[in-house]
């Protein structure tokens, strides 16, 4: 496929899916201009640094690309970034003349409950609404954020599961993959103007399957630990509690929130018809599978 490069700039380019991006427009040719989450601080900020950069280089900016997230998940930081600093590099996008813009955003946004959840789909509507092309891209998990366990299972210790391990699925993608799609976006039409959820190849895995691959891996059983639902529930009324006395208790129980969504809504395209979630409605890309990431993980960095 021929591949016309441009000048890209990107947003985002120090987090884990940026980085993979930024490799992946490098290696097509394309010039790219980074922007800090400093630069996104207001919308005249933003026009600022996206022009003094874009005068360094021959060409207008082609596209856009926004993988900025909040850090946390907590309100505010999520409003501060999830929204307040998409919706500032938007308007220099616009001011700049910029036609395309590619937003990386999250499948979870399907089923709303926690503030960032929110906070990124306020974005998507502005996105949606402001007249330029735009391809707004929503995959499931993440490798990295199946690998907390690691390395405390390579040492020895258990894998904690909530529930029976099977609540939830999702279909895992890589960083190298979601960075290809993404660029990919800048020169499909049929991308265009377009909410795209997106997830790796293979089946549909939850917590049971990545301990059998674990298993697998090591070659031994892996101790495993089944959390209650309950239990998770029980220490979020708590904090709630303590929370009315100290702020800090209510930001550990907005954690707390997010850990539960994440430990009861699968990852995956979610069907309003049937009220659930459809591995058959959640499309497969790339090649990169998560059994030969935990194998790295696991076998070739034992630090």
């Amino acid at each position: 496929m021929l591949v016309v490069t441009m000048v890209i700039a990107l947003a985002g380019a120090t987090g884990t899916i940026g980085k993979a991006t930024l490799k992946r427009l490098i290696q097509l040719g394309h010039e790219v201009l980074e922007l800090s989450r400093q630069d996104l601080g207001s919308p005249e900020a933003c026009h600022k640094a996206i022009s003094m950069k874009a005068s360094t280089v021959k060409e207008p900016i082609g596209a856009v690309i926004s993988c900025i997230a909040s850090r946390t998940g907590e309100a505010d930081d999520a409003w501060a970034v999830d929204y307040q600093a998409n919706a500032n590099l938007l308007t220099a996008a616009q001011r700049c003349g910029v036609e395309q813009f590619v937003l990386l955003s999250a499948i979870c946004v399907q089923k709303p409950k926690l503030a960032f959840q929110h906070a990124k789909l306020k974005f998507e509507d502005e996105l949606k609404a402001s007249g330029l092309s735009y391809s707004i891209v929503r995959p499931t998990a993440f490798f990295k954020s199946l690998s907390g366990q690691l390395a405390r299972v390579r040492k020895g210790g258990p894998f904690y599961v909530f529930g029976n391990g099977r609540l939830t699925y999702c279909k895992p993608i890589s960083d190298d993959d979601l960075a290809g799609f993404l660029v990919d976006c800048l020169s499909q039409p049929k991308r265009s103007n377009k909410t795209l959820i997106v997830g790796g190849p293979g089946p549909a895995v939850c917590p049971m399957d990545q301990i059998a691959m674990i298993e697998s891996i090591l070659k031994t059983k892996v101790k495993v630990r089944h959390v209650p639902i309950a239990v998770l529930q029980g220490i979020i009324n708590g904090l709630d509690l303590l929370g009315r006395v100290h702020a800090k208790f209510a930001a550990k129980a907005d954690y707390a929130r997010i850990g539960l969504y994440y430990a009861t809504e699968s990852m995956l395209a979610w069907d309003e018809t049937t009220q659930s979630y459809r591995e058959d409605l959640t499309p497969s890309i790339g090649s990169q599978q998560l059994i030969d990431h935990y194998r790295r993980v696991l076998l070739e960095d034992p630090a």
